[in-house]
């Protein structure tokens, strides 16, 4: 993993598998760099005018990730800082993968499997968000995401930040330290 560009950019990508905190994180850390942010899901959701799961279900996923594709280019074409929390699966196209590879700063929010299946449950308890591709057994679907995407995400990630058994404000530490002037990149 490496530094693309100066640590004076202000393009930062958060990817990751679905439960580790990239939306949540992404919001705090734009917040603390006086950045915009744009999810990338609920940016797709606002130009489709419905929701991911009426994308999949009506579409399928092919179309989704054509619009997620299309998506995640036009945000990253917009001027001045920005952090994206994309969606899990962006990196399964390697068109969106080119994107990352060219953007200054991409950090992989890594968990557990535990910790994403705890997390997924929780929000389908709350009944919050969607999350069609795990549908059904949580656990073994996203076993088998994290096989097909491990290898992607380090592909195009400049830097890791494990959540596991850290708070939110302890990932947005370590986010804000790897984005910093003072970072390790």
């Amino acid at each position: 993993m490496e530094n693309r560009t100066e640590i004076g950019s202000r393009k930062i990508v958060l990817i990751g598998m679905m439960g580790s905190g990239k939306s949540s994180a992404g919001r705090r850390l734009a917040r603390s760099l006086d950045s915009s942010f744009v999810d990338l899901d609920q940016s797709i959701e606002r130009r489709a005018g419905r929701s991911i799961r009426d994308i999949f279900a009506s579409d399928g996923e092919q179309t989704f990730r054509d619009l997620e594709e299309e998506e995640l280019r036009l945000v990253l074409l917009e001027p001045g800082p920005l952090v994206v929390a994309a969606g899990g699966g962006v990196v399964v196209r390697e068109a969106n993968r080119k994107s990352l590879l060219a953007v200054d700063q991409v950090i992989w929010l890594q968990a557990s499997l535990d910790v994403l299946v705890k997390r997924v449950e929780a929000r389908a308890l709350r009944h919050e968000g969607h999350r069609p591709l795990v549908d059904g057994d949580p656990r073994t679907r996203l076993s088998a995401l994290m096989a097909e995407r491990e290898a992607l995400y380090e592909e195009v990630a400049t830097a890791v930040v494990v959540v596991d058994d850290q708070s939110l404000d302890e990932v947005v530490t370590a986010l804000t330290a790897l984005v910093s002037p003072e970072g390790d990149l």
